[in-house]
């Protein structure tokens, strides 16, 4: 295949292989790139974390733009499919500004929130009719990979953590952005989150039932996977109040 069908709309090569070679290659890429944090905590130097911060920032920001390139050269880009209100689009911004300001009440949206989505999305990334290594499929990984790393990032090197009083603010804020969006949804016909009617192609969605029935399913879900999230530091309080408590 020539290079260039690697950006073309009606790409030629073999569709999205679940758990192929490729896909298991990035997977691994984003392990090992996480577990690098535990090295990287050592280091205490704040220029360089800034630096590395503000790295991973534009690195995000430039993925990003290219799947917005992509769409506007092959002649789909809409504001129904690709202004960012989508909940991975939406992170992005929110992720971005998180790295740059080292906002807490930004933290815990993306830990407990977007980590959950875009781990999804790495796992089974949504790259329909497009293989690897096509741009769509790599822009898909990437975006999503790095959605889920910058959280842990301010976890494992500089100390970010949730608490208990973070549940309701996010709960409450999604509740809310939520709500904004189905309005938006409203005046210019789009389905951002799949407020208004479940995914077109096969989702876990599928198996929720109908609607609206599955957006409370769905965050039911929500709800037990910012839990599962949160576990860990449930483990960290109990130990520390252990260790405190006189033998």
């Amino acid at each position: 295949m020539n290079w260039t069908d690697y950006f073309a709309k009606d790409y030629s090569g073999p569709p999205f292989e679940l758990f192929g070679p490729g896909h298991l290659a990035f997977i691994a890429f984003f392990i090992l790139f996480n577990l690098s944090f535990i090295y990287l905590r050592r280091i205490k130097d704040e220029t360089f974390r800034r630096n590395f911060r503000y790295g991973m920032a534009i690195a995000t920001l430039v993925i990003e733009s290219v799947w917005h390139i992509w769409k506007l050269a092959i002649g789909e880009w809409t504001m129904q499919e690709m202004l960012p209100f989508h909940l991975c689009s939406m992170f992005v911004f929110v992720n971005v500004a998180m790295l740059i300001t080292r906002n807490q009440t930004l933290y815990e949206f993306s830990y407990l929130l977007g980590i959950a989505g875009a781990l999804q999305a790495v796992l089974t990334p949504n790259a329909g009719a497009y293989g690897l290594p096509h741009v769509r499929a790599v822009q898909t990984i990437l975006a999503h990979g790095l959605l889920l790393s910058e959280p842990i990032y301010l976890t494992v090197v500089e100390g970010f953590r949730p608490t208990w009083a973070s549940f309701p603010r996010v709960l409450i804020g999604a509740n809310l952005y939520m709500v904004a969006v189905y309005g938006l949804n409203l005046l210019i016909g789009s389905n951002f989150m799949y407020v208004m009617h479940k995914p077109e192609t096969a989702s876990l969605m599928d198996v929720l039932g109908p609607w609206p029935w599955y957006l409370l399913a769905v965050e039911g879900i929500g709800l037990v996977m910012m839990l599962i999230l949160y576990l860990p530091f449930i483990i960290i309080d109990w130990r520390k109040k252990r260790q405190l408590q006189p033998a």
